[in-house]
């Protein structure tokens, strides 16, 4: 089923996957002990429902497959193990590397993704820091 989806259905399903798993692991702090799998997928849910382009484009018919949803979890797990395995560029590591320095932290990160929101959170943890 999912595979006679348009390129462009599967490529926003896919999109919709990372973004929402990015939303949740942000809004957990990356943190591993309080990560549940199915408060990320209640997350996914609620942001297909607001914010993905696709889903009013799947007919109900194939929204309601058992196979359909079967082959959903499969690719959430494809998408979530490929964030995971995405190594953190140089650039990010050097990045995070001077900000924790100037922020007297030392996170552990593992992946491109989680380095980002590092990146980010230091940037404006440091730049509310210097405004006060």
């Amino acid at each position: 089923m999912f595979s006679s989806l348009s390129q462009g259905i599967k490529i926003s399903i896919t999109r919709s996957i990372k973004t929402s798993f990015e939303q949740y692991m942000a809004k957990i702090m990356w943190d591993e002990k309080v990560y549940r799998f199915e408060d990320f997928f209640n997350e996914w849910k609620t942001y297909i429902h607001t914010s993905a382009s696709w889903y009013d484009k799947v007919s109900e018919e194939i929204k309601s497959s058992p196979e359909f949803h079967e082959e959903l979890a499969e690719k959430i797990n494809e998408v979530v193990e490929r964030v995971l395995s995405e190594e953190p560029t140089s650039d990010q590591l050097e990045e995070l590397e001077a900000l924790q320095k100037e922020a007297g932290t030392d996170f552990d990160f593992s992946c491109r993704m989680e380095a980002k929101f590092y990146i980010d959170f230091l940037s404006e943890q440091l730049k509310k820091k210097k405004s006060n």
